[in-house]
């Protein structure tokens, strides 16, 4: 009797049902962070409806204010604040600051992108009435008046000088800078901590300065002065050297130190390994430095008013004769405020910025290519 309860209690206990496992609270269960869930963006629209209909009543009903941009930074501030509240109320702390983090970064993003495309929307409307015309695009401003129809007259001196000087330009500046970049990255020293402070002097030093260097060595040393491209050119390419050299450097910088111990490794000497093996590394980073120099250095106006000298007709020879260039043409035409000169100004100012679109896509298609090569 006594040992058939004691296998009935035994068999009890086996099928006996586990306790239920403790829930796991809501900060320790994983979170998608790459997802959007409905709670996320239904807190998001409320937030913004909420914010922005206290903040029009706030501003334009309670308050003595007018004017979009404050009403805008006012709304922004109070969506960001409506919406840490609205997300505290069911999630923990974490994803509250993530949901704020991310938040900031979209407004920075967008202020960006809409300052981008508003500044290239309102230079296209405003350029519009001079680039529909062929001859803005064939012809020079010789014998050509302020007052003259846009039918008259072009830039096509302005383009062709502006890319005469900014290749010289990049001729030059390219291997001094790229140059430079790899004594500092692959060098170094003392001497190395030397040149770093005199490229970084260099980037900080006015454009202007650069323009009056080139003149009292090069115009004023001549026996008979004459402002010419390769003078503007070589102003040009005292302002994109250091450019180059420090964002190359950066660029050289990121390269994996054992791409460069096995290229030693296998033989190589330390240049061979810098040729064919770190520079294809860094290439697409090199691009970006070269973009940025140019970008730079096409826009450039200062020095261009004391080395260039600005011309109404075409001249295609750096050697002789002031060469005009779009920045120096941009400049003169909107000096004066007479309309058409206005619209014409406009009009290069876009071309310049399609100049600097198309470098830019050319510059990283080439890089992408040679990077695939290797």
């Amino acid at each position: 009797m006594t040992d058939t309860i004691t296998d009935e209690t035994d068999t009890g206990a086996l099928t006996e049902p586990a306790p239920p496992e403790s829930v796991p609270r809501e900060e320790d269960r994983p979170r998608s962070v790459g997802k959007r869930t409905l709670d996320d963006r239904l807190s998001f629209v409320g937030a913004a409806v909420g914010s922005l209909a206290l903040d029009w009543v706030a501003y334009y009903q309670l308050l003595p204010f007018t004017g979009l941009l404050g009403f805008f930074v006012l709304w922004y501030v109070t969506f960001v604040g409506l919406l840490a509240v609205v997300t505290s109320m069911s999630h923990p702390r974490a994803e509250v600051v993530d949901r704020l983090v991310t938040t900031v970064m979209w407004a920075a993003a967008v202020v960006v992108g809409a300052a981008l495309a508003w500044t290239l929307v309102y230079i296209g409307i405003k350029g519009a009435p001079a680039l529909m015309h062929v001859n803005f695009f064939t012809d020079d401003m010789r014998g050509v008046h302020s007052n003259d129809g846009l039918d008259r007259g072009g830039i096509k001196h302005a383009i062709v000088g502006s890319l005469i000087i900014l290749g010289i330009s990049v001729a030059a500046s390219l291997p001094l800078g790229l140059g430079t970049a790899v004594f500092l990255t692959e060098v170094g020293g003392r001497f190395g901590a030397v040149v770093r402070t005199i490229i970084e002097a260099m980037t900080a030093v006015p454009d202007l300065l650069a323009g009056l260097f080139v003149y009292v060595l090069i115009l004023i040393l001549e026996p008979a002065p004459d402002k010419n491209g390769l003078a503007a050119a070589v102003a040009i390419a005292v302002t994109m050297t250091p450019i180059v050299a420090r964002s190359a450097e950066v660029a050289l910088r990121i390269v994996p130190g054992g791409l460069r111990e096995a290229g030693q490794a296998l033989g190589a000497s330390q240049w061979s390994t810098v040729w064919r093996v770190v520079l294809p590394t860094a290439l697409p980073g090199l691009a970006t430095a070269l973009i940025l120099a140019m970008a730079r250095g096409i826009g450039e106006t200062a020095p261009l008013l004391i080395v260039s000298g600005a011309n109404t007709y075409f001249n295609a020879d750096p050697l002789h004769q002031p060469m005009n260039s779009l920045p120096l043409y941009i400049f003169s035409a909107a000096r004066d405020g007479i309309p058409n000169d206005l619209k014409r100004a406009y009009g290069a100012a876009m071309v310049l910025l399609l100049i600097v679109l198309v470098l830019f896509i050319i510059t990283r298609l080439l890089a992408r290519q040679r990077a695939g090569r290797r």
